[in-house]
């Protein structure tokens, strides 16, 4: 039998799992909004009337419209160490690891091109590739680290500066496949092209000398 003391206990509990699975409904609105309009186009009013909310309940769960570009990067993060883990831990050596990484990045975007387009712009716009640290450059730097310690990598080699090059090329990537047609978008793999351009990263753009170089 629950004693009385347990009962406040309860009650917050339960307040707290139905606050929780309002602010999810009013996140998922807002992800479906800005997949068909853009995260520009979209305003607080529309997201709060999608969630069968009021306006002002929205800052209830959210303290400004910016806030939400916060919680998808947090949930891309998530999303991308989940399916990532098993490839590290299988220690299969950085370059396999590099590109498993970037497998999984391109895949979270073509998954949702178009909720991947708007976000990215919003992201870009509110500043934040400037204001943010690197998480992704953390998580190439150290796939970079665990291939220099087991000897993949030149010893004098920098594993930070690497994981932000890798970093750039990845947006880089991104942001020229965001810019295309929708129609276009659909019909270039966004995977492949990052593929591509690691295999540039790695293997460099000059032609190994022959046996007679040019004069």
């Amino acid at each position: 039998m629950r004693r009385p003391s347990d009962a406040p206990t309860a009650v917050t509990s339960r307040r707290a799992r139905n606050k929780e699975r309002a602010r999810e409904r009013v996140y998922t609105s807002a992800k479906t909004l800005f997949g068909r309009k853009g995260y520009a186009d979209t305003s607080v009013a529309e997201i709060a009337e999608h969630a069968d909310i009021a306006r002002g309940t929205f800052f209830n769960y959210f303290p400004r419209k910016d806030a939400l570009i916060s919680v998808w990067a947090e949930e891309r993060r998530t999303e991308l160490m989940r399916r990532l883990s098993p490839q590290l831990q299988r220690g299969s050596g950085v370059v396999a690891d590099l590109r498993a990484c970037l497998a999984v990045l391109g895949a979270l975007n073509e998954e949702e091109p178009e909720l991947s387009v708007a976000m990215l712009t919003a992201w870009v716009q509110a500043g934040r590739p400037l204001e943010e640290e690197s998480y992704l450059g953390a998580i190439f730097a150290d796939i970079v680290e665990a291939g220099r310690t087991r000897g993949e990598v030149p010893a004098a080699a920098d594993a930070g500066r690497v994981g932000e090059l890798v970093r750039d090329l990845y947006l880089g990537t991104l942001y020229r496949w965001s810019r295309e047609d929708p129609a276009d978008r659909r019909r270039h793999s966004l995977g492949a092209e990052l593929q591509q351009a690691l295999d540039l990263l790695i293997h460099g753009i000059a032609a190994p000398p022959g046996p007679n170089p040019p004069r």
